[in-house]
């Protein structure tokens, strides 16, 4: 992929949209035009006729009735988006913003939201810009689409609202005199195809998607490291056992983990041990990761239709000069989405917890207990347990499904919601959770080798150990463990630890 991606209507697949969120650059195709300009002189003339069409002369949700004057066009566009800015809470990241507005930028460029050219190129051009307007995280229920979030860089166009101008916070009119620009004068319905849609929902699932991503691919790692620390068998990575299952994710997930451990001194030290079988947060690895792998690359697919989709209303078809109100604004198939996620990070962390547990416990493991040289003077590795245990209590408290929630709103003209926008935006905490997770479990099975020293794991595990031993070493005795905790979360976060077996992790791929 170029540095520059080119946002061609249609074509975003989950590499670009990935690459979008980890900050590649975008760019405008000018091939989009013709379809973009055919739908606005569409909305023009409707709004020089006399016809009455709901969101482009009238007013909007329980108001739709209400017709409006010609003069009063562009009054109603600006209206709509100020009393439409009317989230709370902390500023979204910069990252989902970004990708929030190259979202929206690819369903404009679709031609069938009735805006002009030049709208969109100021849309895109906060990117060019590095102008973000602020984004409060919450105030959106999913349907009518993304209203409150979407309203609020809608906001910043006009001139309304605060902005982040390089990373400088400051009035939006205040970046606009800086960067010598007017604020967008909306026009007919153009308010309304900006801020209608599920762009904020989708990017944040995406986000999320992405985050679990890193997470997920560690976690094999980890789980691969344990096995050998904990003396375990490969045995049930055979891909024989689960080509008789027949699930994709699971024969995938048994590839990588065979991958990973093949080689390893320590395995071939205990083929012939008295051991008939492994605890299941070990042994079935393939079985639990290869359905969270499934429900990964579904959610996926589903995002990709979605970011790749036109999901504001009404829809202009400029072929027939047709303008159809329908509901592609509701984002249940985001909610659905971002669901499946959240239960999928939730047993990515409980299993990576379950293998903690089980190296601190001597009884089971065969390794001192709580990995400490010296247990009862030094608590070893104790209370990093304790953390895990939280912290995967915690995921799994917030795995609850957000989609089966609904409020009516708008006097009940919206009467059933979708809940996809915090649905989506708890995924990020609860990736960062099973992060931390998997960072206690790289070092509790990194102690665990310790103790089998001077035979070693495999080729790809032994570098993963190695990189860890680049910043932490083993603890001998008890010492202040934060610290470490944060710097293996930091390897894991970035990919760093991931790189160092990427050759495994092939058959992984979403």
């Amino acid at each position: 992929m170029s540095d520059t991606l080119k946002l061609t209507p249609g074509t975003l697949d989950l590499a670009a949209l990935r690459a979008v969120y980890f900050g590649a650059e975008t760019t405008l195709d000018r091939a989009a035009k013709f379809d973009v300009d055919a739908s606005a002189e569409t909305v023009r003339k409707i709004a020089d006729g006399e016809e009455a069409v709901y969101g482009i002369n009238t007013g909007f949700g329980k108001l739709a009735q209400a017709r409006i004057g010609k003069a009063d066009l562009s009054k109603l566009q600006e209206n709509l988006v100020v009393s439409h800015a009317a989230g709370v809470g902390e500023p979204l990241a910069a990252s989902i913003v970004r990708l929030t507005i190259v979202l929206k930028v690819a369903s404009l460029c679709q031609g069938a939201s009735g805006i002009r050219w030049e709208v969109i190129e100021r849309l895109h051009g906060l990117l060019d810009d590095d102008c973000l307007p602020l984004v409060p995280a919450q105030g959106s229920v999913g349907a009518c689409g993304d209203l409150a979030p979407l309203a609020h860089i809608s906001a910043g166009m006009i001139g309304v609202g605060d902005v982040f101008l390089k990373g400088e916070r400051m009035p939006a009119s205040q970046a606009h005199s800086k960067l010598g620009q007017e604020p967008v004068k909306l026009q007919a319905k153009e308010g309304l195809a900006l801020l209608n849609g599920t762009q904020v929902s989708t990017a944040l699932a995406l986000a999320g998607l992405f985050e679990i991503e890193r997470v997920f691919r560690g976690a094999l790692i980890t789980g691969a490291l344990s096995v050998d620390a904990a003396l375990g068998s490969d045995v049930p990575f055979d891909p024989r056992i689960h080509e008789l299952r027949g699930h994709e994710g699971q024969k995938n997930v048994a590839s990588a983990l065979k991958e990973l451990i093949e080689g390893s001194k320590i395995r071939d030290s205990h083929t012939d041990c008295g051991k008939v079988q492994d605890p299941y947060s070990l042994r079935c690895q393939p079985q639990v990761m290869g359905a969270v792998l499934d429900l990964m690359r579904n959610a996926a697919t589903t995002l990709v239709i979605e970011a790749n989709g036109v999901t504001d209303n009404p829809l202009v078809f400029a072929d027939t000069g047709e303008v159809l109100s329908g509901g592609n604004f509701h984002a249940e198939p985001v909610a659905f989405a971002a669901d499946q996620l959240a239960l999928a990070i939730a047993e990515i962390g409980a299993l990576c917890e379950r293998r903690i547990a089980l190296l601190t416990d001597g009884s089971i493991s065969g390794l001192p207990a709580f990995l400490s040289a010296n247990p009862g003077l030094n608590s070893g590795f104790m209370l990093a347990h304790v953390t895990a245990a939280a912290l995967a209590s915690e995921n799994k408290q917030r795995a609850t499904p957000t989609s089966v929630d609904s409020l009516p709103t708008s006097a009940n003209q919206e009467d059933h919601v979708s809940m996809a926008t915090h649905g989506a935006r708890r995924l990020l905490d609860m990736a960062a959770n099973s992060a931390r997770i998997v960072a206690i479990e790289w070092l509790a099975a990194a102690q665990g080798l310790h103790f089998h020293r001077p035979l070693v794991s495999s080729a790809p595990l032994e570098k993963v150990r190695d990189l860890l031993r680049t910043r932490i070493t083993p603890m001998d005795e008890d010492r202040f463990l934060a610290p470490d905790i944060a710097a293996a979360e930091v390897m894991v976060c970035s990919g760093a630890m991931q790189g160092q077996a990427e050759a495994c992790l092939s058959s992984v791929e979403l």
